[in-house]
């Protein structure tokens, strides 16, 4: 029995005991458990805090930015990275196809798991029938940390692939700053407009970051055009 059990095993049953409650920090300290089987994690879980910021910034950090912290190796990495990669496909699991697309609210929380984590800027789009079903969202593009090209071509062929009648256009500003800005309006309205070409109506244009959404249609634009 190594010398850190006793206090793992108690870490645990706490974790198990109040998850909600737990801090950042000792949730690494736990996850570590699983990649150094017989050393303290506690050392290593605060300097990833301290170097990173939050449990968020630990995760997001890359392979090489977390292999520079002391007592970090492979088998750590390969851990976070998978916890990271996990959480964002149970909430895309979480969001059903069954869901009607009644409003915003439920348009946000759909789309927001597709920019889980992002490090760079996206394109996804929500497609809808005639009754506001979910058909399915696609992740068209992808672009650098500052701009996406948004690609009409490869929008229109998802929409046409599932057979919409309804379209929601979703991307994210990594800035932190979901305000729409000229070109992102500019976008919208061509966009719309070749659509409305193909039979397709683009209801709206999400704009996300890590902790807020902005609506185009809500905010007033989509009467404008």
């Amino acid at each position: 029995m190594g010398i850190h059990d006793g206090h793992r095993q108690r870490l645990k049953a706490e974790f198990l005991s109040r998850p909600e409650a737990f801090p950042d920090h000792r949730i690494l300290e736990i996850l570590l458990f699983y990649a150094n089987p017989r050393g303290d994690t506690n050392p290593i879980a605060h300097a990833l805090m301290d170097r990173f910021g939050s449990l968020a910034g630990v995760l997001d950090a890359s392979p090489e930015e977390l292999m520079k912290v002391k007592g970090m190796g492979e088998h750590a990495v390969v851990l976070l990275k998978c916890v990271k990669e996990a959480g964002g496909r149970y909430l895309t699991a979480r969001a059903s196809m069954d869901d009607i697309v009644r409003d915003t609210r439920a348009a946000c929380a759909i789309l927001r798991p597709y920019f889980f984590g992002a490090r760079n800027e996206r394109v996804c789009v929500l497609c809808m029938d005639g009754k506001q079903k979910l058909l399915g969202v696609r992740q068209v593009c992808e672009g650098n940390v500052n701009a996406v090209e948004v690609a009409s071509r490869l929008i229109a062929e998802a929409a046409l692939s599932l057979n919409a009648t309804g379209l929601i256009l979703a991307h994210n500003h990594v800035s932190g700053l979901a305000f729409p800005s000229a070109e992102d309006k500019v976008t919208t309205r061509q966009l719309r407009e070749l659509m409305l070409r193909l039979g397709v109506e683009l209801t709206d244009h999400i704009i996300f970051t890590d902790d807020d959404a902005v609506s185009l249609r809500d905010s007033g634009f989509f009467s404008t055009i």
